[in-house]
């Protein structure tokens, strides 16, 4: 049976605004959905792979694309992904983790296009607030000049409104060790995951730690995860709970010696002392179960 590792994330409280959202008016928006019968703030899935991208590099991996401030565009090491092309082919950790497609259009009229593509083994749910939105927009109003492009005649303040939602984000992610080109590479996605700052954003308006505050790592031979978006909470997002883990717990859904838990209580589970602890156990578990396999 394959190994499977899963998790749980919920970020600390903070303040998120101008997450990427379209702009109406003069009102930057939230990306929103309906979540449960209620609008909730989100954060799609590519943010957070791009924070990981990054951070993997933070943390010393050889990643095949980067982001340059300077261009303002994504560079590449090696764009036609040739590593792939055979079982022995050198590969960069992000190509291995999230995926690449390139596609060709058809050279002449009547002719198949092609596209070289590798699914994601590392997926991410979208984040979502873990409180309603409750329509909170403050209004801002920029000094004359701080925006040429924006000024109108004479030198009165621009003005302009944001979307803020104070709240938590959970999301999850699942991932197979095995379907990697380099297995090991799958605790090094868990440590950059337990590690990212900033998702999400434009520009450097707004900072929204998405570090996790509370985690739920499940290592299984299982190949569903059954606890994804397991947090909530009863008291505004100060604190959170996970009551839909703990039924699947008692139900024998899940079997708690597959958790890895921390900064929220379960029955049954020995919680870490804290994240880093958490993360650190959940590596040395997926390592532990990869060599043990062989």
């Amino acid at each position: 049976m394959s190994l499977h590792v899963f998790a749980n994330f919920v970020t600390p409280y903070g303040t998120a605004a101008n997450n990427r959202a379209e702009t109406e008016g003069n009102i930057t928006t939230l990306q929103k959905i309906l979540w449960q019968g209620e609008t909730h703030s989100t954060v799609s899935a590519e943010a957070i792979r791009f924070a990981l991208r990054r951070r993997l590099a933070m943390n010393g991996e050889t990643t095949n694309r980067s982001w340059s401030e300077e261009n303002r565009a994504n560079e590449w090491k090696d764009w036609t992904f040739k590593g792939w092309a055979n079982g022995g082919g050198s590969t960069f950790i992000d190509d291995d983790l999230l995926g690449f497609m390139t596609a060709e259009a058809a050279k002449e009229e009547g002719e198949a296009g092609s596209a070289n593509v590798r699914r994601a083994v590392l997926e991410v749910t979208r984040a979502i607030s873990l409180t309603p939105w409750a329509g909170d927009v403050t209004f801002n109003a920029a000094s004359p000049g701080a925006t040429p492009s924006a000024q109108k005649k004479g030198s009165n303040p621009v003005p302009y409104g944001t979307e803020v939602h104070a709240t938590r984000y959970q999301y999850g992610i699942a991932l197979t060790p095995e379907r990697l080109r380099d297995p090991s590479r799958a605790a090094k996605a868990v440590e950059a995951l337990c590690s990212l700052g900033t998702v999400a954003g434009n520009h450097g308006r707004f900072l929204f730690d998405f570090s996790p505050d509370a985690v739920v790592f499940r290592i299984t031979d299982d190949p569903a995860p059954r606890f994804l978006y397991c947090f909530e909470t009863t008291d505004d997002g100060r604190t959170v709970v996970a009551p839909r883990l703990q039924a699947r717990i008692e139900s024998g859904d899940i079997n708690p010696e597959e958790l890895v838990v921390a900064g929220v209580a379960i029955a049954g589970v020995a919680a870490s002392k804290g994240v880093k602890a958490a993360c650190a156990e959940a590596m040395e578990k997926i390592n532990n179960r990869l060599k043990n396999k062989g």
